[in-house]
């Protein structure tokens, strides 16, 4: 590697150190307190991933951290779950998607569309503008922060509008990862159904590991096989957008160009890829619990990113009818994912 190669990618480890370092040392505060919770009450009742985003969140709260941490926290919380995800397909095989079935699937994409339509109108019965509830719509529907920066160019969201949807998101995200676990075991459902009612609820992948490692590895899979789907909505979502924009002129100056990383990101591509190989068995089983390792202490990292991006001071600002456009919409599409479980008697 060449001199000219070297400084750069060494000047930018120097600048994304202090925020992981940061993520780190809260990841390793959370683990800590996990063990004392095993040694006090036989077993780890909150998650290392749970309290990571909760320590992450008070800290934030009280403390802003400097100019100097953000660009590492950002990376933790974007560029590190990200190989988290891609990671996770090697514990995923094409058997799992056979056995979830077409149905389950096809049902999956009919919630996004109904959840993105009743979402929408939800927000505009509250009295939003059309782009507020949109952004809305397709961050409650598909997948959160990232659906909501995918489509604000497409629709010429204002940068408030952007910022104040993912406040929201970034704060019910955490609430549902919290309290998911509780409603599955209030309404005593199987690991299959909680992974499925998980993938179709919560906001972000790698939230669904938050929300269903605690769980069981069975929930784990099929929460991430259900999420994917609604992920890979994003791409045709974005471009029917693209066409609804062109044709009512609700962004000035033409349509927005979609690339292929935008309609279907690259980790999600990893991940497919991921799993077609340890489908194929060119992962030797050896390197499956390593795998799952380096997986699982990146998603905690990135865990305690996400939480570090969280002031709860946020939500006060943003405004009643943005809070209750977003909770409503969350609500609606918990109620439509337990109806839905319930009528094809996931097992």
């Amino acid at each position: 590697m060449s001199t000219t190669t070297i400084q750069p990618f060494l000047s930018k480890t120097r600048t994304l150190l202090p925020g992981i370092a940061l993520c780190a040392a809260v990841t390793l505060a959370a683990a800590a307190l996990a063990w004392v919770e095993v040694r006090i009450l036989g077993r780890a009742w909150v998650e290392t991933l749970v309290i990571a985003i909760l320590l992450g969140t008070a800290i934030r709260s009280l403390w802003t951290p400097p100019a100097a941490y953000q660009s590492g926290i950002a990376y933790a919380g974007k560029q590190m779950l990200e190989f988290a995800v891609v990671l996770l397909g090697a514990s995923v095989s094409a058997v799992t998607i056979v056995a979830a079935g077409p149905v389950l699937m096809a049902c999956v994409v009919l919630v996004v569309v109904g959840a993105l339509t009743a979402s929408f109108l939800i927000g505009r019965a509250l009295g939003l503008p059309a782009r507020m509830a949109t952004l809305i719509a397709s961050g409650n529907a598909i997948c959160g922060n990232s659906a909501i920066a995918a489509v604000a160019p497409v629709i010429g969201a204002s940068q408030a509008d952007v910022a104040a949807s993912i406040a929201f998101t970034a704060v019910l995200g955490v609430a549902t990862v919290l309290l998911l676990p509780l409603l599955g075991d209030l309404l005593g459902m199987t690991l299959s159904q909680y992974g499925t009612l998980a993938g179709m609820t919560v906001y972000a992948v790698p939230q669904v590991l938050a929300a269903t490692v605690p769980v069981g590895p069975e929930a784990v899979e099929m929460g991430t096989l259900v999420k994917l789907v609604r992920v890979l909505m994003l791409g045709p979502v974005c471009v029917v957008l693209a066409i609804i924009v062109h044709r009512i002129g609700m962004r000035a100056g033409g349509t927005a160009k979609l690339g292929f990383g935008k309609m279907v990101p690259w980790f999600i591509i990893g991940f497919l890829g991921m799993l077609a190989i340890r489908s194929l068995g060119l992962i030797p089983e050896v390197l499956l619990d390593p795998v799952k390792l380096l997986a699982g202490a990146l998603t905690t990292i990135a865990m305690a990113a996400l939480g570090l991006g969280v002031d709860l001071r946020t939500v006060a600002r943003a405004g009643g009818r943005v809070t209750a456009a977003v909770t409503c919409s969350l609500l609606m599409l918990g109620v439509i994912s337990v109806l839905l479980i319930r009528l094809l008697n996931v097992a």
